[in-house]
């Protein structure tokens, strides 16, 4: 398959047709967006816009999502906004009505079956698979140490998930003796042929070890297993260069334009 058909694939399934990501969400398509609405501890944002979406509909398209998110008490929401959506000025009116951009992500997609599924870990280093609250919690601070960032919203994700849709859901943690020093996830969608693969992320001490692509070989075998043709990345500049090193073809970069109510 040729990368423009392969975007075009991954617009129309995970996107125009996107699905919930957890049990308290609802996707919906309004006008000339997708969008997903939650709680406050959900994923909330448009993940699709209408290809020929033009500049006066996009501006009356950005009013009525903030209206809905505000109306709903979401103080915070996103808009994913791919390089191949129009216009070509949507970034510009999304800053206008007060979005934020934050860095850009490189879309990136392989083939599973292309993917080494056999995991090679550095010596000392052993896998978990996150299946009860205990590995939630390790999964939580394996995050926290490589992003720095508070795992409230993942933990509430995490468990979530597991207790809705474990079939779709899957989540490890590279353990070094007790502690853990990175972790991952990957979100099934059925009927799509993808299976994206989110997280990856392995505190300072330990990167550069494998451990980022032992965790992508793991979760491509059972991608595999279950019969999905493609993994999807939304991928930082670390990580997209080892992705392309492992074969993934970039199609497209998307940027989060966020809205935030609250200071």
């Amino acid at each position: 398959m040729e990368p423009d058909e392969m975007l075009a694939l991954f617009d129309h399934e995970m996107r125009e047709h996107a699905r919930p990501d957890g049990p308290g969400t609802r996707v919906e398509r309004v006008g000339d967006v997708v969008r997903q609405t939650g709680g406050a501890d959900d994923w909330n944002g448009v993940v699709w816009t209408a290809p020929d979406l033009s500049p006066g509909r996009a501006e009356s398209e950005i009013a009525a999502q903030v209206e809905h998110y505000a109306a709903r008490g979401v103080d915070e929401f996103e808009w994913k906004l791919y390089a191949h959506d129009g216009p070509a000025c949507l970034g510009g009116l999304l800053s206008a009505a007060g979005f934020r951009p934050e860095p850009p992500e490189t879309l990136l997609v392989a083939l599973a079956a292309e993917q080494p599924t056999a995991p090679e870990l550095p010596e000392g280093v052993r896998l978990r698979t996150v299946t009860d609250a205990a590995g939630v919690e390790l999964m939580v601070r394996a995050h926290e140490l490589a992003f720095g960032t508070d795992g409230s919203r993942l933990r509430h994700q995490t468990l979530s998930r597991l207790a809705t849709a474990p079939d779709t859901f899957v989540a490890v943690v590279a353990m070094a003796g007790d502690e853990p020093v990175s972790s991952a996830r990957m979100e099934m969608h059925p009927g799509t042929g993808f299976a994206g693969l989110w997280g990856g992320g392995t505190a300072a001490p330990w990167r550069g070890k494998g451990i980022y692509r032992a965790l992508i070989a793991h979760r491509a075998g059972i991608a595999v297993r279950l019969g999905y043709r493609f993994l999807q990345v939304d991928a930082t500049d670390m990580s997209a260069p080892v992705l392309r090193r492992l074969g993934f073809t970039a199609l497209s970069t998307t940027t989060p334009y966020v809205y935030r109510t609250a200071p």
